[in-house]
């Protein structure tokens, strides 16, 4: 009996063992690197959780120009690696050839949607948390102007500046909102001096409150409102602590739940092809609030945003997609 045991004891080992060896998980960033304090660094944290909770390494990848998309995605792909998890929609093109060439391989990529029978495509309701941050924006400023820095001009970004503006008009229809972008390259998501330009001229316009949505762009941007004595508002990972005490909040982008649930899922053998949309519902977007920041937020402010979003959550309240129309009517 003793010996049965010690028998299906290590049969069950060597099973959870070849369990293990039969995932070998990649994650491949966009431009501006995995420590660019925002999108790319949420979509390592994932990786890093999935890795200190299963034990199961991974690969990744950080390209250094558009060139190597495709060289890259199909080199994992030939490895064996799989699932093969891309942050940031620039991967579509890349991913539509290659996951027709290896049909066995699951492929998930974050902010974009691509129609393959092998993908998971996650996208995000940015213009809902956008929302919630503008409306808190509005609410903070005391010049009743308040702005918005976007990395690449490009409508996914529009989506996060037209859910901002929406948001910053419901605090009070005199609230003013410039809106500018930092170039029409993907060098946009890596330039902070051009960012903290950017940010440094629409405070000389009157602006107290800039949320970014520039990626590592956005460094620059938290730096010359803090500089200024104004306040900052984060994108995609919690940035409060980039600027304590200056970062009015962060709008949060879980891209790291994104890619946690990908390798999970593939190890779990649950993962699932098709579209996935993260909002507010969804726990896929939302504001940060911590030590950095708590004191900046009234009870005035945390009761009118816990009401809307409520109201969002509800329907009551729709936060219009700039991505259906490529038009913001606010």
């Amino acid at each position: 009996m003793k010996k049965t045991l010690l028998g299906l004891l290590a049969a069950s080992m060597m099973s959870a063992t070849a369990l293990a060896a039969d995932i070998k998980p990649a994650i491949i960033y966009d431009l501006g690197g995995k420590f660019d304090k925002s999108f790319n660094e949420a979509a390592y944290n994932g990786a890093e959780k999935f890795k200190a909770e299963s034990g199961i390494a991974y690969r990744e990848f950080e390209i250094a120009n558009d060139a190597q998309r495709e060289q890259a995605l199909r080199r994992f792909a030939g490895d064996g690696n799989n699932p093969i998890v891309m942050a940031g929609f620039s991967w579509a093109a890349a991913l539509e050839k290659v996951s027709a060439e290896y049909p066995d391989i699951k492929f998930a990529i974050i902010d974009m949607v691509v129609d393959k029978p092998n993908v998971k495509s996650v996208v995000f309701k940015e213009q809902e948390g956008s929302y919630l941050v503008g409306l808190l924006a509005g609410l903070a400023s005391k010049t009743k102007t308040v702005s918005f820095v976007g990395g690449m001009d490009i409508p996914l970004i529009h989506k996060f500046s037209c859910g901002y503006i929406g948001g910053a008009k419901a605090a009070g229809p005199d609230i003013k909102v410039l809106e500018a972008f930092t170039g029409t390259t993907p060098d946009a998501w890596n330039d902070p001096v051009k960012g903290g330009e950017i940010a440094k001229s629409q405070i000389d316009q009157g602006s107290d409150v800039v949320y970014h949505a520039a990626g590592g762009t956005g460094v620059g941007v938290l730096q010359a409102a803090a500089d200024a004595g104004k306040l900052g508002i984060g994108v995609d990972s919690n940035q409060n602590m980039l600027q304590p005490g200056k970062v009015l909040t962060s709008m949060l982008k879980r891209v790291d739940v994104a890619v946690y649930d990908a390798f999970t899922s593939a190890k779990n053998d649950t993962f699932a092809f098709g579209i996935s949309n993260l909002g507010l519902k969804e726990d896929g977007v939302g504001y940060a609030v911590d030590d950095n920041n708590k004191a900046l937020i009234t009870p005035e402010m945390q009761a009118a945003v816990d009401k809307a979003k409520a109201d969002i959550i509800a329907g009551t309240i729709q936060v219009h997609d700039y991505m259906t129309d490529e038009a913001c009517p606010y």
